[in-house]
C-alpha cells in the first residue's frame, strides 16, 4: 500500500499535470475501445486542454499532484464549497503504469480527511468507463443518482449529448 499525499499544482508544474492526465484519459479510453476513441474532444484528446484549464482555474478549484511514496502518481481537481458543504470531483487521474494499487482509493481517503466539513460530494463519468464506475461506487462509496443522455440532457452541457452518448452522475454523502 502507498503512502498519499496530496501536493498543490504549482504553476510551473501545469503542462505536465495536462499532459499526465491526456496520457492518462487517452489510456482509459484505448483499454475501453482497444483503438482510438472517436468521443474525442476538439483538440483530438480524450479531454482537452481546454477542458482541464477550465477545471484548474474554476472558481472553487483545488488542484493537487498525486504523490505515492515520494513519486507522482496523477492528479486531482475538486471543486470546493465550503459555506454549501459541496464539493465536486471534477478530474481524477492516476498514472496507467500503476493502476490497481490502491492510489485513487487512498488519494479519495486523503480528500475526505482534507475537507471534513463537506457533506456531499458529486463527480460525473461516461456511460462506458465501467473502471471509473467501479471505482466510484464499489470503492468510494459514491451513489448514481442521474443518467444524462439525448434524452435528458444536462443542463450545464445541453448541446454535448449525440446518440449513444450518455454520462452517468454519483453523489456521496458523507456521514457523521
Amino acid at each position: 500500500m502507498f503512502t498519499v499525499e496530496l501536493i498543490p499544482l504549482m504553476e510551473e508544474d501545469r503542462e505536465q499535470f495536462i499532459l499526465d492526465n491526456q496520457e492518462a484519459f487517452k489510456y482509459g479510453a484505448m483499454e475501453e475501445f482497444g483503438r482510438r476513441n472517436d468521443d474525442s474532444e476538439a483538440d483530438g484528446e480524450i479531454i482537452s486542454r481546454g477542458t482541464i484549464n477550465e477545471c484548474i482555474d474554476g472558481p472553487n478549484a483545488k488542484t493537487f499532484r498525486i504523490v505515492a511514496d515520494g513519486m507522482v502518481a496523477g492528479g486531482i481537481i475538486l471543486s470546493v464549497d465550503e459555506e454549501k458543504r459541496h464539493g465536486e470531483l471534477e478530474i481524477l487521474f492516476v498514472s496507467p503504469k500503476i493502476h490497481g494499487k490502491g492510489i485513487g482509493q487512498a488519494t479519495w481517503t486523503e480528500v475526505e480527511r482534507m475537507y471534513p466539513n463537506i457533506d456531499v460530494w458529486e463527480t460525473m463519468t461516461p456511460y462506458f468507463e465501467t473502471r471509473n464506475i467501479h471505482f466510484y461506487v464499489n470503492k468510494l462509496g459514491f451513489h448514481i443518482v442521474e443518467f444524462f443522455n439525448k434524452k435528458h440532457v444536462d443542463p450545464r452541457m445541453p448541446d454535448h449529448y449525440e446518440d449513444g452518448d450518455g454520462m452517468f452522475r454519483f453523489e456521496k454523502t458523507i456521514k457523521r
